[in-house]
């Protein structure tokens, strides 16, 4: 039988390379920060290069080690390019957060076809390209590693009010998450998702902005911080969560169970 430190709930992510999409504003500026404190070499990627060099300093003033890496995740070239990029400056990435995501804010019928394209290619295209990509390089090594998608709640709750698109492709992106898990046990990669509720970033204080606080018809009546999520991915990225894989944790606050 193997042994294991008691308690095995080790968040200790020294000597890992984690991979953050979206990581330019909301949840994966946050969660690129979260791992660098956790001991992880970080590469935060994203569109914006401006706010990948001011993370950059952010998480250096933090003790940590990050680098920004421009990418786009709807073009599968430029996915690869990085990645190649990403190794050869940090290491083999051990860790990925598939973080980066859109919205559509529109109903079925009023969604034009490029915006169609853009929400799938963001929100599944690209997470399943880089998903096949890491695991691919760790295959290669025999290396193992952890996969973290975000889904969302409304993978399993719509109101009908638009975002339908938004819904739909996280709800494959939970199933993607249940199937690769599948696939990719045997080699001790581990692929999970987080499913949050409304929680504060960039995206979603602008939708409130438009709409109005909706946090009065939650049970709670609140919206979340993205510090409620730490323990969350710390533990799918860490050696605690060694026997979980295939798992999608909602964290809404309740908000779902309306």
């Amino acid at each position: 039988m193997q042994e294991f430190d008691f308690p095995n709930v080790s968040t200790d992510l020294s000597g890992q390379t984690a991979l953050v999409t979206g990581a330019t504003s909301g949840l994966g500026w946050h969660f690129a920060r979260v791992l660098a404190k956790a001991g992880a070499r970080v590469a935060a990627t994203g569109r914006r290069e401006a706010r990948l060099r001011e993370l950059e300093q952010t998480i250096a003033q933090d003790g940590g080690d990050c680098i920004g890496f421009t990418m786009d995740v709807i073009d599968a070239e430029n996915i690869f390019s990085v990645v190649e990029q990403i190794e050869n400056t940090l290491g083999t990435v051990t860790i990925l957060v598939n973080n980066a995501g859109i919205p559509d804010a529109q109903r079925a019928t009023k969604m034009s076809v490029e915006l169609i394209d853009r929400v799938i290619g963001t929100n599944l295209r690209g997470p399943w390209i880089l998903s096949c990509e890491i695991a691919r390089r760790l295959l290669e090594k025999k290396m193992p590693g952890r996969i973290v998608n975000l889904s969302s709640l409304g993978a399993s709750v719509y109101d009908g009010n638009g975002a339908a698109l938004y819904s739909t492709t996280k709800a494959a992106v939970s199933r993607m998450t249940e199937t690769l898990a599948v696939e990719w046990s045997k080699f001790n990669i581990n692929v999970n998702a987080i499913a949050p509720g409304l929680f504060h970033s960039e995206m979603t204080d602008g939708m409130l902005a438009r709409i109005g606080d909706i946090s009065v018809h939650f049970p709670r009546k609140r919206i979340g911080h993205p510090a409620q999520l730490d323990s969350t991915l710390l533990y799918l990225c860490s050696p605690a969560s060694d026997c979980v894989t295939g798992t999608v944790i909602k964290v809404d606050d309740g908000q779902g169970a309306r």
